[in-house]
């Protein structure tokens, strides 16, 4: 039994576990069948699998399967797959994967989920993705940047947070710079913010901004 009692209290230890026993595929599997109070225990699994190791959930075709998730009507399955989404997306095969998935456009309608949860890790997955550069313009084309700055004055500062660095990353761009030096100054209120970690995110952003060649 892999979710014993609806319970998931897997350590990183355990995590590690499932992962050499090879276990991480039958999980990624089982979300697209299992009861929806399952779901959410297998997505908490794999929350601590993905940071353990990745390629097994990828290899099993997990991008599609969480990307169904993203929609769901239980806001608790949308906060955990974004999660596991965003954590798919730290190496880079799970960056290319999400591009091809074409992924991009779903968590950019997240950033105006009604849960804080769902919106930051939304913007925790598009920073990670427009790290490289088919995924900034892929992002830059998804029409993101927009949605980005309406939320970096989000009520939550782990989402001001996300977004910030998400911009900070697509204004490496020529294109993303040129939009963004529009509402640089909305971005410099930023550097007010009452969180020392957003204040500091605005500052760098504002630098990448302003830069010149």
């Amino acid at each position: 039994n892999l979710y014993p009692k609806y319970s998931c209290l897997v350590s990183i230890a355990g995590a590690a576990a499932l992962v050499d026993a090879g276990l991480v595929s039958k999980l990624v599997v089982k979300l697209e069948s299992e009861l929806d109070e399952i779901q959410e225990v297998i997505l908490e699994t794999l929350h601590f699998c993905l940071q353990a190791d990745a390629s097994q959930a990828l290899a099993a075709g997990a991008v599609m399967i969480l990307k169904s998730k993203l929609s769901h009507p239980l806001v608790s399955i949308r906060r955990k797959a974004a999660c596991a989404l965003m954590e798919i997306c730290v190496p880079l095969e799970g960056k290319e994967s999400v591009c091809k998935a074409e992924v991009i456009p779903l968590l950019v309608q997240l950033l105006d989920d009604s849960d804080p949860e769902v919106r930051a890790n939304a913007a925790g997955a598009l920073m990670y993705i427009t790290i490289t550069t088919p995924g900034k313009y892929a992002a830059l084309q998804a029409g993101t940047i927009p949605k980005l700055l309406a939320h970096v004055k989000d009520t939550q500062s782990k989402v001001r947070l996300n977004c910030l660095k998400a911009i900070t990353t697509l204004s490496e761009t020529p294109e993303g710079r040129k939009i963004l030096l529009q509402d640089v100054n909305l971005i410099q209120g930023c550097m007010e913010d009452s969180s020392e970690a957003v204040r500091r995110a605005a500052e760098i952003a504002v630098r990448v901004i302003q830069w010149k060649p």
